[in-house]
């Protein structure tokens, strides 16, 4: 979803800039802004799950290794 609200944003600024429409140009900078945060905050929950299911598997691992003892 970020990269699409991005992109808009992007187009958006990029039209106000073309009809020198001040206001157009900072709605497509903001939402050009807030769709790039969504991203990296995607970006960033995608490596937290990665981590904890990561962790997951160590935990299972070693209970298994603990069982065998």
């Amino acid at each position: 979803m970020g990269t699409f609200e991005e992109a808009k944003g992007r187009i958006k600024k990029a039209a106000g800039d073309l009809t020198g429409n001040e206001a157009l140009q900072e709605e497509g900078a903001q939402q050009a802004d807030k769709g790039a945060e969504e991203r990296q905050e995607a970006k960033a929950r995608a490596e937290a799950d990665a981590h904890a299911k990561r962790a997951q598997e160590l935990a299972q691992e070693q209970r298994n290794t603990q069982r065998r003892d």
